[in-house]
């Protein structure tokens, strides 16, 4: 992998990328998104990032949950996409910000009524006294919504926005490729990384 031979937007490269992907990885939108609290201490876990475009890279969530509150309070993130059977690796850098209400519940209005309803009746990332608290808020939501339940009022979504990307390839010896795009106006410069 040479500078000459990728994309000069790391969008249109990113999109190149993904296309494979999702050919040959199962969930390949599933990325780790870091975050960290406004003490600076981080926090990772999985999201899956549901679009791509201009506007930046977009998942959704509980906006009460750890990653909610730590977005809120440091509008700062980071993605990175793993595809280990080709070798290959994405990282996305940047500020976040919320996603506009109608996007996000045109996205909540998409997914099988099991994760809306659970929408509803997960606190996420707070503590349960046992798993039976959880499917008795579950019955309840079930048993207040039916089969239409709207977006809750602690869902939603965010947007990275990419300030800096990185694209890695597997290499033998451990000779990574490594390449990188630094937002500067007008565009983006790229360089190449030691592995």
């Amino acid at each position: 992998m040479e500078l000459r031979t990728l994309d000069a937007d790391p969008l249109l490269q990113f999109r190149a990328w993904f296309a494979e992907a999702a050919e040959a990885v199962p969930f390949a939108e599933a990325a780790a998104l870091a975050t960290a609290s406004p003490a600076a201490r981080p926090s990772v876990r999985m999201v899956l990032v549901k679009s791509a475009d201009e506007r930046g890279l977009a998942f959704h969530t509980n906006l009460e949950s750890r990653k909610g509150a730590e977005l809120a309070a440091n509008p700062h993130a980071a993605l990175l996409f793993h595809w280990q059977p080709l070798g290959r690796q994405v990282r996305a850098e940047g500020p976040v910000e919320p996603i506009p209400e109608d996007e996000a519940d045109a996205y909540f209005r998409s997914r099988p009524l099991g994760s809306r309803l659970a929408a509803w009746a997960s606190p996420q990332s707070r503590p349960l006294a046992d798993r039976a608290e959880l499917e008795r808020r579950l019955a309840e939501a079930r048993s207040r919504f039916g089969d239409d339940p709207p977006l809750p009022p602690h869902w939603g979504g965010f947007r990275l926005l990419p300030e800096r990307w990185e694209f890695w390839l597997h290499g033998e010896h451990r000779l990574h490729h490594r390449v990188a795009y630094a937002a500067v106006a007008g565009g983006w410069r790229r360089e190449l990384l030691a592995p």
